[in-house]
C-alpha cells in the first residue's frame, strides 16, 4: 500500500488551514508574493481572519466551560479554497471498500490527501471514548494495510500513526463526513488580491457588525463587552457569579478559556501573530503598507492576549498556576513528539485532575478573592478589547 516517503511538512497548527498548507508545502506550490508555499498565516486570513466570540455551555454529566473563538468560523474551508479558485477533488461514499480505495487512489497518485476524522476518537489526542465528537480534517500520506499503519500529518511537528481500522473508525463517525476524501488543484492566483480583501472584509463585519447566525452578545466587539459584564455584574442571570459559583466550576471555566486562547489549534497569542503575519503579507499583496501597522497592533493584542491567559490562571494562586503549566506541558508535548508523548500526557491528565479535586475540596478564595479574581480578569479582558477596537478601526481605515 502506497506511503509517500518525501513527505516532511508539519508546520501547519489548525486543521483547516495547517491541512491545506502542509499539502501545497509538499507539493511545492509558490505564491506569487513570496515565491514560496502558501502559509498558514495566509490561508487563515483568507477564510476569515481574527475574531472575538464568547460562548458559555453547561452540559450534564460535563464540566461547564467557557469557549472563546480567535478565528472567523462561519464556513471557513469552503470561503478559503472558493476565494483562491481552487479546484477540489472530493470523493465521498457510504462503502467501506471504497472508502480505503479513493484514499489509495489519491497516495498513488502521490498527493497526500485530506480526510475529515473525528478528533476525540484519534488515539494520539489522548481523550479516550467520550460521547463527544468532532470531525475536523487531517492530512494522510501513507496508508499500509500490511503493517497496519496510517500515517498523517496533525498540528504536531512529527508523523502521527494510528491503525487502518482506528483511521476507518474514526472517519465514519458522522454521516455528513463519512469516507470523505479531498485534494486540491494548485490556487488560482489571479484570485489573491480579491481573496485577500474578501478575508479582510469578514474580519472587520464580525467585530463591528451583526454576525451572520447567532446573537450580537456573542461576536466582536460587543461580545468583549458582554463577557466584561458576565465578569463584573453577579446579578445577570449569565453572570460567572452565578454559573461558575463554586471552585470546581470556576476551574472548568478558566481551563477552557485559556485552552481557547492559548492551545486548541493554535500555539499562543490567540492567534493575533498569524493574523498579524497575513496583514504582513497583505500590504505587500495589495500595495497598502499601512497594514503593517495594523499587524503591529495585532501583535500588541497578542501580547495582551498571552497577559489575560496568565491572569485566569495566575502565579499568585500556586494551584491554579499549576494546572496552567502542566496544561502548557501537556500541549507543548503533543507538538513536539506527537503520539509518543502520549503515557507522558496522560500522566499529566492525571495530575491535572488530582489538582482540580484539590481545588473542588479546599478553593483558594474565599467569596471577596473570587470576586476580586474576576475583577482582574475583566481589567485584562478590556485591555484587549482596547487595543483590537483601534486596531480593526485603523484596518477599515486602511482599506477603505
Amino acid at each position: 500500500m502506497p506511503v509517500i516517503s518525501d513527505y516532511n511538512q508539519f508546520d501547519g497548527r489548525h486543521w483547516e488551514t495547517g491541512s491545506v498548507a502542509n499539502y501545497y508545502a509538499h507539493l511545492g506550490v509558490k505564491a506569487p508574493h513570496t515565491g514560496r508555499p502558501p502559509s498558514e498565516a495566509l490561508l487563515m486570513g483568507i477564510s476569515g481572519g481574527a475574531v472575538m466570540a464568547y460562548f458559555f455551555f453547561d452540559y450534564q454529566g460535563i464540566d461547564p466551560h467557557v469557549r472563546i473563538l480567535t478565528r472567523n468560523t462561519f464556513d471557513p474551508w469552503s470561503r478559503m479554497l472558493s476565494r483562491l479558485g481552487v479546484v477540489q477533488h472530493v470523493a465521498q461514499t457510504t462503502k467501506e471498500k471504497k472508502a480505503v480505495a479513493n484514499l489509495v487512489d489519491s497516495l498513488e497518485e502521490g498527493l497526500p490527501a485530506v480526510v475529515w476524522a473525528d478528533y476525540f476518537g484519534l488515539p494520539y489526542n489522548g481523550f479516550g471514548a467520550p460521547d463527544a465528537w468532532a470531525m475536523l480534517p487531517i492530512l494522510v500520506y501513507g496508508y499500509d494495510e500490511a503493517a497496519d499503519r496510517v500515517l498523517i500529518a496533525d498540528r504536531a511537528r512529527v508523523p502521527l500513526i494510528v491503525t487502518t481500522e482506528i483511521l476507518h473508525e474514526t472517519r465514519a463517525r458522522v454521516k455528513k463526513d463519512k469516507f470523505r476524501v479531498a485534494t486540491f488543484d494548485p490556487p488560482n492566483w489571479d484570485k489573491l488580491a480579491s481573496a485577500v480583501r474578501a478575508g479582510i472584509d469578514d474580519c472587520i463585519k464580525l467585530y463591528m457588525e451583526k454576525p451572520p447566525r447567532g446573537t450580537a452578545n456573542n461576536f466582536g466587539f460587543k461580545a468583549f463587552d458582554f463577557w466584561i459584564n458576565m465578569l463584573t455584574n453577579p446579578k445577570h442571570r449569565q453572570s460567572w457569579a452565578k454559573l461558575l459559583a463554586d471552585g470546581q466550576r470556576l476551574v472548568g471555566g478558566l481551563m477552557s478559556v485559556y485552552s481557547d486562547i492559548e492551545l486548541f489549534g493554535k500555539d499562543g497569542h490567540a492567534e493575533r501573530d498569524l493574523f498579524a503575519r497575513f496583514l504582513e503579507e497583505s500590504a505587500l499583496i495589495l500595495d497598502r503598507p499601512g497594514l503593517n501597522e495594523v499587524a503591529a497592533d495585532f501583535r500588541r493584542s497578542g501580547e495582551a492576549w498571552d497577559a489575560l491567559a496568565g491572569a485566569l490562571l495566575p502565579d499568585r494562586l500556586p494551584p491554579l498556576a499549576e494546572i496552567r503549566r502542566l496544561m502548557q506541558q501537556r500541549h507543548d508535548l503533543f507538538l513536539a513528539q506527537g503520539g509518543g508523548s502520549l503515557a507522558a500526557r496522560q500522566d499529566l491528565d492525571g495530575r491535572i485532575q488530582q489538582m482540580r479535586d484539590l481545588l473542588a475540596a479546599d478553593f483558594p478564595l474565599d467569596a471577596a478573592g473570587v470576586s476580586e479574581l474576576r475583577e482582574e480578569i475583566a481589567g485584562h479582558v478590556r485591555r484587549v478589547r482596547d487595543i483590537e477596537v483601534a486596531a480593526v478601526e485603523k484596518l477599515q481605515q486602511v482599506m477603505a
